[in-house]
């Protein structure tokens, strides 16, 4: 059978990209190398628990607000979403201090001119830029921290609004202003976690595209794109399948995307050396905690705790682990009682080369016993916020960026993707276009990247092809 649409890759991107295709009335075939769809939004299940991989909180999905219509028009605003704490959805620990991010733009503004208040009119002006986002082309070649150094007087501040930001790769030298405002606006609108796992969103997406006719295939590895004249006509995958199509979507990242048409005619050798010479963002140490019944109530917002001052230098560092994020997940059994608290820390490709080599599983007892101390490290910290966290944890789960390239197939186990360059927008920002006719790009590595970047991305790669 030749598809109308072929879409590599079952992440939110693609997903989203499969749904409104199908709903269109196309023939549509979502291939998939894992057993399993979804993605970054993927959960997995230990000790009778669902663990999240990607999906921690959302912004800007109440009514009006800038995540809401898309979800609206996915059907995914029936999930059981649950809106964190409007005066502090996010709490900055900063040394001994700890300062709240409240709901709304006024209303964040406000509360940190309690704790800056000479700095009262530059948050009013920072906030006034988040509310009224410029377009792409006015700021993505202005540097984030520049910007944030030049409003701040006080160098504590950029690091508090900032710091609820490990959402993203903070890079003094890199970050656009354009990819800092549209990670933190969202937010500030209002922030929200999903009630249960992220397999919810998948499934009910994956549920619309069967019902619109769509077929998904998991357990299928692509290794190469078939030509033919100006055009790609079939995925040629690792067991043998061959599946043809008229147009092709890529929700893999780009680099892995290219590598399967080593030998084209289509793409110019500039081209992919272009490709080939992107950096990527850092990966994640993540610490899935399981937590004695009834020792630490939940907590309706996040914890990011930081060691010093050093919010967008920390991450570089070999040394240990100087900021963590702490997430709780929504007890489902309607107690108090929280038993699932995830820790996250940037991860440098540094600190995993020694095992890049190594299978999935087979890394060896050095390998473990460095997560050991890394986890040790981000409880240790978390415990500044969490007193006695160490004592309250039954049991563990430690992933780090060599687990989510194996997985995902990211490079370096990148979290975010492609890093965007204010210095470079043009060679860094990727169109959904590429230089084959019938093959679209989306996903995180394309301009914007989380939940609201991607299913952004989406649309607009849906508004190239359709």
């Amino acid at each position: 059978m030749i598809y109308d649409v072929v879409v590599i890759g079952s992440g939110l991107g693609g997903l989203i990209c499969a749904r409104q295709l199908a709903q269109s009335g196309r023939s549509v075939l979502v291939i998939e190398r894992q057993p399993r769809s979804g993605g970054c939004l993927q959960s997995y299940r230990r000790v009778g628990l669902e663990f999240d991989t990607g999906l921690h909180y959302v912004g800007g999905l109440a009514e009006g607000q800038s995540l809401y219509g898309f979800f609206e028009k996915l059907g995914l605003t029936k999930l059981p979403w649950h809106r964190l704490d409007p005066d502090g959805f996010d709490q900055v620990t900063i040394g001994e201090q700890t300062y709240p991010l409240a709901e709304g733009y006024d209303h964040f503004a406000d509360v940190l001119s309690s704790y800056f208040p000479s700095e009262r009119n530059a948050l009013q002006q920072f906030v006034h830029v988040l509310q009224n986002l410029p377009p792409m082309d006015e700021c993505c070649d202005v540097n984030a921290y520049d910007y944030l150094c030049s409003l701040f007087h006080d160098p504590l501040l950029v690091n508090v609004v900032s710091a609820a930001a490990m959402k993203t790769e903070l890079r003094r030298e890199t970050l656009p202003l354009f990819n800092y405002a549209h990670g933190l606006s969202s937010y500030i609108q209002s922030s929200w976690r999903l009630k249960g796992s992220g397999n919810q969103i998948v499934a009910s997406l994956l549920s619309d595209i069967k019902a619109a006719g769509g077929e998904i295939c998991c357990g299928a590895e692509v290794t190469h794109l078939d030509e033919q004249g100006d055009r790609i006509v079939a995925a040629r995958c690792k067991d043998g399948r061959i599946f043809e199509g008229r147009l092709f979507i890529s929700d893999v990242h780009p680099q892995l995307t290219f590598s399967w048409m080593t030998d084209s005619s289509l793409l110019k050798k500039v081209f992919v050396k272009r490709i080939n010479a992107l950096e990527n963002t850092f990966g994640m140490l993540t610490v899935s905690l399981v937590l004695k019944p009834g020792e630490l109530s939940y907590f309706n917002h996040n914890k990011y705790v930081y060691r010093e001052p050093n919010v967008w230098t920390f991450s570089e560092a070999l040394d240990g682990v100087g900021g963590v994020m702490l997430s709780a997940k929504v007890p489902e059994d309607g107690s108090q009682s929280l038993r699932q608290l995830d820790l996250l820390t940037p991860m440098p490709w540094a600190l995993c080369r020694q095992w890049e080599n190594t299978p999935l599983g087979r890394r060896g007892a050095d390998y473990e016993q460095q997560k050991a101390l890394l986890a040790d490290e981000c409880i240790q910290l978390a415990e500044r916020v969490v007193p006695g966290l160490s004592g309250m944890v039954e049991k563990r789960f430690v992933s780090t960026p060599l687990s989510w390239r194996d997985y995902t197939l990211s490079p370096y186990g990148s979290a975010f993707g492609v890093r965007k360059d204010c210095r470079n927008p043009l060679l860094t920002i990727l169109s959904p276009k590429t230089p084959v006719s019938n093959l679209f790009l989306t996903g995180q590595s394309l301009v914007l990247h989380g939940l609201e970047g991607v299913t952004r991305m989406a649309f607009i790669t849906l508004e190239n092809i359709m």
